[in-house]
């Protein structure tokens, strides 16, 4: 919908045109609603979000005012870093039950909890953290450079809506955070630099800009600085640390799975072809708080449509994803089938060791890492494949074919020796 609603309001204001002449369109919240509601149209929080008239010509949007916005061949989105393999095993407070993993639905829970076992603390470095501001308010007026078409434009900010997940003071810092629960690739950098600017007027403690991602029972944490606070796209990172609360899985849990898990026959499912299980996991956390049509978890999930048809059809495979039809609206719907809903709900390390065992059921799954355990190192793709071709999957016919879903049997294998170190 956002992609037609963008198409009629480009031909309507003849936005191409006048951003050729003058490097960037301004639009009013009111010209928008006449297509859509403003809100939807304009929230991209990732580069793959953007309707495809903006990705087609290289655009991004920003807002300036509270009904205001420009759009331009801005540089709006920033890459994530490579995370840390290693995770730093953390615990909760002796007789909190409420922040188990398993209980985290939120962002906010997941600040909550980060808050709570010192995570904040020890990544802030910093002392008697207390909660402060969160939610919307005013931006308050600045002014900022950013790259736009390989040049430095000036932008213009003038009480703008911006929100903040969670704010924490300490004796040195204040940090401002933004919480996802969602794996993506990368982020609207707007959404750290608005607030920074916000407040650096505010306080003369340090701003620290942080951006926190909650899957699957890990924090992954990323703090951020502005080189030149003037300059949109100075941002560099300047830590990265990953958190886990679970006891601990250890190499022979692993070693019993492999050897005590009996071999299911394939069935007609088309063979994986999607190389990340901590994204399969996050997408199972999503289902597990509703169902999504395919559409729903392209643009919740930063998903390319491809994307989504690859990572539903793995949780397919595994017994976890299940399709059907709603009726009432005729979209179909993907879902958490009963199994699905029984291994989200474990506690976390009981979790990784069922869907652990629902890979190694797969027999070239399973003597791969068999093989691995034996050497001590991942068999190379031709022996993968050739393991594969032993195994009779189903319907993978060329060699380029077989390279590819070898690639998802070597993906998965090193997400489950990851998990003895806790990744």
């Amino acid at each position: 919908m956002n992609d037609t609603a963008w198409e009629i309001l480009f031909a309507r204001h003849n936005i191409l045109e006048e951003i050729a002449k003058v490097g960037m369109f301004r639009i009013t919240a009111d010209q928008i609603k006449v297509e859509r509601e403003p809100r939807l149209m304009t929230k991209f929080d990732h580069r793959v979000n953007l309707p495809s008239i903006f990705k087609d010509n290289d655009l991004a949007i920003l807002p300036v005012t509270r009904g205001d916005y420009i759009i331009s061949k801005f540089s709006a989105y920033h890459d994530f870093e490579r995370s840390a393999l290693e995770c730093q095993r953390v615990n909760l407070p002796l007789g909190i039950q409420s922040l188990l993993p398993q209980y985290i639905v939120s962002e906010a829970i997941a600040l909550n909890c980060a808050n709570a076992c010192g995570i904040l603390e020890d990544f802030l470095e910093d002392e008697n953290l207390v909660p402060t501001v969160s939610g919307r308010m005013s931006s308050g007026e600045f002014s900022f450079n950013i790259s736009t078409d390989g040049k430095q434009q000036a932008v213009d900010v003038r009480n703008s809506q911006i929100e903040i997940d969670a704010a924490y003071e300490g004796r040195s810092c204040l940090a401002l955070f933004e919480a996802k629960r969602d794996i993506s690739n990368d982020f609207l950098v707007r959404q750290l630099y608005y607030p920074f600017r916000a407040w650096c007027g505010r306080v003369t403690k340090k701003i620290k800009p942080v951006f926190l991602v909650f899957s699957n029972g890990v924090f992954y944490l990323y703090q951020y600085e502005f080189t030149d606070p003037e300059n949109y796209n100075s941002l560099s990172l300047v830590k990265q640390k990953n958190y886990i609360l679970s006891p601990e899985i250890t190499l022979a849990d692993i070693q019993t799975i492999v050897e005590n898990t009996p071999i299911c026959s394939e069935a007609e499912v088309a063979f994986p072809q999607a190389d990340s299980m901590k994204r399969i996991v996050n997408l199972m956390e999503m289902l597990s708080e509703r169902d999504m049509t395919k559409q729903d978890i392209t643009n919740r999930y930063i998903f390319r449509e491809r994307q989504t048809n690859y990572y539903t059809t793995a949780g397919h495979y595994l017994g976890f994803i299940e399709k059907g039809e709603r009726h009432s609206d005729g979209f179909v719907y993907f879902s958490l089938s009963d199994v699905g809903h029984r291994v989200m709900k474990m506690p976390y390390r009981e979790r990784q060791i069922a869907i652990a065992t629902a890979i190694l059921r797969h027999r070239a799954f399973n003597e791969t890492l068999k093989i691995h355990l034996q050497c001590g190192e991942m068999p190379n793709i031709n022996m993968i494949v050739q393991i594969m071709q032993n195994c009779g999957v189903y319907n993978v016919g060329s060699p380029e074919t077989f390279k590819r879903r070898a690639s998802t049997i070597r993906g998965w294998i090193e997400w489950i020796l990851g998990l003895i170190e806790g990744e």
